[in-house]
């Protein structure tokens, strides 16, 4: 073999070996700093907004809005067809009277979706906070997203915990490993398309 050609080997599977490190050691980290609590449990915020994408995320927003800790509740990416009755009902626990605190967002069908529904929604609100409902795993894109469309905005993250996602000892769990590096894979492209919008948005271009 040429020693030119030689060389762009080594090369080659040098870089692949060093970028295959670099994601493995940037999952790792991805995953160690999940949340695994609610950091502000008891703070006050202006609005609630929960993610849709698992029953638990709703029923923690309405329970939520029940105790106080904001006077409105959004759900944003709602099934079309969805009331806010048929919701009510869905959770069992949540009292009828909460009916005319929620409002549901019917357009965002990705997480950058709800970002811009949600943003719209808190924006005509004129609030200045919101506690940030979805799944623990979720947590880390959808900050980056909801901040990216929110900057003056304050997000308190309120993750909450679903019993088939086993954070603690993901490796032993195939169903739980993948739909983490999945997510991983999820956060680096929102990451590589807020340094690539960001810089067009700053200069008057739409993203």
């Amino acid at each position: 073999m040429p020693r030119g050609r030689r060389r762009l080997l080594l090369t080659v599977a040098l870089s692949a070996s060093v970028l295959l490190g670099a994601l493995v050691l940037g999952f790792l980290g991805f995953v160690t700093n999940l949340p695994d609590k609610v950091a502000e449990p008891m703070r006050r915020t202006d609005a609630i907004v929960v993610l849709t994408g698992g029953s638990d995320r709703v029923s923690t927003g309405l329970r939520l809005l029940e105790r106080g800790r904001a006077s409105k509740l959004f759900v944003s990416g709602v099934y079309k067809g969805v009331d806010v009755s048929e919701l009510l009902r869905v959770s069992q626990q949540a009292p009828r009277w909460l009916t005319c605190c929620v409002t549901l967002g019917y357009e965002a069908e990705t997480t950058a979706g709800n970002a811009v529904e949600s943003a719209h929604w808190v924006q005509s609100q004129n609030f200045q906070s919101v506690r940030l409902v979805t799944a623990a795993y979720h947590m880390p894109r959808s900050l980056l997203e909801f901040r990216r469309r929110m900057p003056q905005v304050e997000i308190v993250p309120h993750p909450v915990f679903p019993e088939h996602v086993k954070q603690d000892e993901w490796w032993r769990w195939p169903g739980s490993a993948h739909l983490l590096i999945d997510e991983y894979g999820k956060y680096l492209v929102a990451r590589v398309r807020a340094l690539i919008v960001g810089p067009l948005q700053a200069a008057g271009v739409n993203g």
